[in-house]
C-alpha cells in the first residue's frame, strides 16, 4: 500500500487507508468471533495493510486484547495506534485524563498489545480538569522512556492542539472527517497544515452509512451505538441518502464503490491524512484498500465537493452526552 507520513517534527510513515478496529469488539452490537477477527488481522497484514487503530476503552480491554494476540510475531511489519483518557465506572464512559492515570493505561496497553514501545498514542478525548500542558510533558516523557514513540489527540479543539503541541509536538490528531462530516475543513485542517500535524479521521465511511449499504429501513443490533444517534434515525437517514445517491453516481463513472469514493476524496484532501474505515469483513477491506488507486482530477473533485455541498445533512453527530466531550 501506499505510504503517507504524519507530523513533521515527528515523523511517522503509515499506510495512506489504515484500519480501524473498534468494531470487532466494541459499539456495533455483539463483539465478533476473535478466531475470525484474528484471521481478519492476519490476512490484512498479508494484503499489504499495516496499519491498525484501537483503544483501551474498546471493550474495554477486549480490542487491544485482541490485536496482541493477532499480531504475535508480526510487530516488525506493523504500526499500531492505541488511545488513553476515557475509563468505563458503573458501565458509562467518564473522560479522566490524570496524569497517573494515563502512565498507568500505557503500560495496560504495552502487556494487552504485547508490544515494547507503542508506535502512536492518543489521549482519547480532552478531560478540561487536566492541562494539557501537563499531559504533553507526560506524553514527552513516556517518549523518552520508551514506553512510546509518538502522540496525539483526538477531537481537541485548535487551542488545546496549538498549546499541546508548544509542550511536546503532535504527530496527528483523530477526529472525525467525512462527506458528511466536513467541520474539520473550518480550522482544524488549516491549523494542522501550519503546525505541520497530520489528520487521521475516524468513520471516514459515516459508520457504514457512505458505502450505500444502509438505508432507512435498515435496523441495527439492540447494542449497536447507532441506534442513538440522531443522524441514523429514520427521518435523517431519508434526507442524508441524497449524499449516498452522489456517491452512487461518482461510482458508476469511476467504476468504483460508494465507499471507495469517499475514501479516495480523503485523500486527496491532503497528503497528510490518513483515513481509519472499520470492518469486521474481508471484502469490505480489500474494498476499502482498494480507494486509494481512485484518482480526481482538480476538476472532479472540484464538481463533488460542490455537490455535496448542496446536501443538507440532517442530524448531529453525537447525542448531547457525547458532543460536550469533543472539542475541548
Amino acid at each position: 500500500m501506499v505510504k503517507r507520513t504524519l507530523g513533521t517534527a515527528s515523523p511517522l510513515t503509515v499506510d495512506a487507508i489504515g484500519l480501524g478496529c473498534m468494531g470487532m469488539s466494541y459499539a456495533y452490537g455483539k463483539p465478533k468471533n476473535e478466531v475470525e477477527m484474528v484471521q481478519l488481522l492476519r490476512k490484512a497484514v498479508e494484503l499489504g495493510e499495516t496499519t491498525f487503530d484501537t483503544a483501551e476503552v474498546y471493550g474495554p480491554f477486549t480490542n487491544e486484547l485482541l490485536l496482541g494476540k493477532a499480531f504475535k510475531g508480526y510487530h516488525d511489519r506493523i504500526t499500531i495506534a492505541t488511545k488513553g483518557g476515557i475509563k468505563v465506572v458503573d458501565g458509562k464512559q467518564v473522560v479522566d485524563g490524570n496524569l497517573r492515570g494515563l502512565v498507568d493505561s500505557v503500560e495496560g496497553s504495552l502487556k494487552r498489545l504485547q508490544l515494547d514501545t507503542i508506535d502512536m498514542y492518543y489521549l482519547h478525548r480532552v478531560d478540561p480538569k487536566v492541562p494539557i500542558e501537563e499531559i504533553a510533558e507526560t506524553m514527552g516523557q513516556l517518549i523518552k522512556a520508551g514506553k512510546i514513540k509518538h502522540w496525539g489527540l483526538s477531537e481537541a479543539s485548535v487551542q488545546t492542539i496549538r498549546k499541546a503541541n508548544a509542550i511536546q509536538p503532535l504527530t496527528a490528531v483523530e477526529s472525525e472527517y467525512s462527506l458528511w462530516t466536513r467541520e474539520p475543513e473550518k480550522e482544524l485542517i488549516p491549523t494542522l497544515k501550519k503546525l505541520g500535524i497530520g489528520l487521521v479521521p475516524f468513520s471516514p465511511l459515516g459508520k457504514g452509512f457512505l458505502t450505500g449499504k444502509i438505508d432507512a429501513n435498515t435496523t441495527f443490533d439492540k447494542n449497536d451505538g447507532r441506534n442513538r444517534l440522531p443522524r441514523f434515525q429514520k427521518d435523517a437517514m431519508e434526507a442524508n441518502m441524497a449524499l449516498v445517491r452522489l456517491l452512487q453516481q461518482v461510482a458508476e463513472s469511476k467504476k468504483a464503490t460508494p465507499a471507495q469514493v469517499a475514501l479516495a476524496w480523503l485523500l486527496a484532501q491532503q497528503p497528510w491524512i490518513v483515513p481509519i474505515p472499520g470492518t469486521t469483513k474481508l471484502s469490505r477491506l480489500q474494498e476499502n484498500m482498494g480507494a486509494e488507486k481512485i484518482v480526481f482530477s482538480p476538476a472532479e473533485m472540484k464538481n463533488i465537493t460542490a455537490a455535496a455541498d448542496q446536501v443538507q445533512i440532517m442530524g448531529n453527530r453525537y447525542i448531547p452526552e457525547l458532543a460536550k466531550r469533543a472539542g475541548l
